[in-house]
C-alpha cells in the first residue's frame, strides 16, 4: 500500500477489525518509512449480474422479479415455495456462472419454462402464455397441442 504522505510503497498492518457495518475491513497501517499512521478498508468488489432484455437494454439480475413470475404462474397450484425457491436458485447460479456475469432474458425465461414444465404443466401454460406473449387463441392453443404431444409420448 503506498503511504499518503510520504508515497513510500511499504508498511504495516498495526490492527485490522470489521466495520460497524459488517461491510469493510478497516486496516489502521503505519509506513516503514516516515512511521506515519493511515486508515484503509477493504471491501468485496461487487459486480452485479446483468440481465440482457429482448430489447438489448442491461438491467441488475434481481431474483424477487423472478420468484414473483413464478408466483403468479403457479398461483392456487400445489406448487411448494421450496421447490420455487429451488429453481429460482439454479437461475441465480446459471447467471453467476456465466463468464461475462450476463444472461439473456430469452435464456431465463427457457430455462424456467423447462422447468415448469416438469412441476406442473398448468403454471407452465401461465407462464408460457405470458412470455411467449400469444397474440391470438391460436397461438395458445398451438402450445396446448404440443404440450398434449409430449404428454403422450
Amino acid at each position: 500500500m503506498k503511504c499518503p504522505f510520504c508515497n513510500h510503497l511499504h508498511d504495516k498492518v498495526v490492527d485490522s477489525r470489521e466495520s460497524k457495518e459488517g461491510d469493510a475491513i478497516r486496516r489502521r497501517r503505519e509506513c516503514l518509512e516516515c512511521t506515519r499512521r493511515y486508515t484503509t478498508y477493504e471491501r468485496i468488489d461487487e459486480v452485479p449480474y446483468m440481465v440482457v432484455k429482448k430489447d438489448g437494454r442491461r438491467e441488475k439480475f434481481d431474483r424477487q422479479k423472478v420468484l414473483g413470475g413464478l408466483l403468479k404462474a403457479c398461483e392456487k397450484r400445489p406448487v411448494s415455495m421450496a421447490k420455487l425457491s429451488e429453481l429460482v436458485n439454479r437461475v441465480e447460479y446459471k447467471v453467476s456462472d456465466s463468464p461475462d456475469r450476463e444472461i439473456s432474458t430469452i435464456d431465463i425465461g427457457e430455462y424456467l419454462m423447462e422447468n415448469l414444465r416438469e412441476l406442473d404443466k398448468i403454471a407452465y401454460v401461465r407462464f408460457a402464455s405470458v412470455y411467449r406473449d400469444f397474440q391470438d387463441e391460436q397461438a395458445f392453443f398451438n402450445e396446448l397441442k404440443h404440450l398434449m404431444r409430449q404428454k403422450m409420448s
